[in-house]
Parts: structure tokens; sequence; C-alpha cells
């Protein structure tokens, strides 16, 4: 669709099959992921939603090599496993430099306080080390600047406020977008 030129602007939250691509999970990307958006410069707001988890079928699906460990029955035919801290750095690294190729705005933003609804304090995916490491596997891989920003913000994933801070962002540049569309990039 993006590459339809239909879309002007993307918000993408959610980009939890990158772990799967990556980990060998069900619902995996494709190493497209992004293509889209770096082929056609739209405007991108994006961040870390779910990427503490790798998905599969029932618990007899998950590989012997994953077997051990943390794993959590979603439902009777879905099995979540929880990413470690080596995998989160892995992820951000794949995500990050992506996130280099993208010409157009981009705007990634980072929950500090979790990343989905199992990754809160006293859920079952909580944990702060593997968080850190995606989070700095980003800081560390993205090439800043006027038109490519990580946004860290002291918020879960799923509190209003994030929501809102992914839509204010999301107007700014689709809003510079128009304008510059309008005006030939004049205000």
């Amino acid at each position: 669709l993006v590459d339809s030129g239909l879309v002007g602007a993307v918000i993408d939250v959610s980009t939890t099959e990158i772990c799967d691509l990556l980990l060998g999970g069900f619902l995996p990307a494709t190493e497209d992921r992004f293509g889209a958006i770096i082929r056609t410069r739209i405007p991108y707001v994006g961040s870390v939603g779910a990427l503490d988890m790798v998905n599969f079928f029932a618990p007899e699906t998950v590989p012997e090599r994953y077997r051990g460990r943390q794993l959590y029955p979603h439902n009777p035919q879905i099995t979540l496993m929880r990413t470690t801290v080596e995998e989160n750095a892995r992820i951000g690294r794949w995500i990050g430099e992506h996130l280099n190729q993208m010409e157009g705005p981009v705007r990634f933003l980072i929950p500090e306080l979790g990343v989905s609804a199992l990754d809160a304090p006293g859920q079952a995916f909580h944990d702060p080390a593997a968080d850190a490491a995606l989070f700095h596997a980003l800081e560390q891989t993205v090439r800043t600047g006027p038109s490519r920003q990580l946004i860290r913000l002291p918020l879960h994933i799923n509190d209003p406020a994030f929501a809102s801070a992914l839509v204010q962002q999301f107007r700014t540049l689709h809003a510079g977008r128009r304008r510059e569309r309008a005006g030939g990039g004049r205000s």
C-alpha cells in the first residue's frame, strides 16, 4: 500500500514480527520490513511494540533450542517466548540499520517503562535489562539528526500519553510533508 503512493505517512507502533524474523517465530516479517518506507521516503513514526516476544503455535511447536526459555501461553494455540538481552540488542541493531536507510523524516519513540502489556511491572515478561539492551542498541546504531530522531519517553507503550505522543509526532511530520508538497518546501 505504501509503495502505491496512496499512503502519505505511517505510524508503525508494533514491530514485533521482526523478532519472529530474526529468531524463527511463526509470524515473521520479511527482510523488506521497512522497504516501502525507505523507497518512498514518506514520514515514518515508529516504536518498539511487542519486541519482547517471539510467536510460536502451541507449546510443542517451540523449537528445541528454546525449550528452556521463558514461555507464556497466550492461548492454547499461541505460545510467546520472552526475548533476552542479547536478542534485544540484535533486534535493536537490525531496526537501527533500517531506520538509517530512511531518507524521509523519522521519529522513533522509545517507551522506557515497557514495550507490551506483558512487559509491565509485575507481568510475566517484565525485564528492564532486556528492554535497556534494545534501547541502547537503537541509540548506538541510529544516526540521528534533524530528520531522524529517537525520542525516549518515561512511559509504557500502552499509556494513553504514549499514544498521544505518537499521534503528535505523526501530525507534525505529516503537516510538514503537506506544506512541502503544496509550496515547494516553503511554509
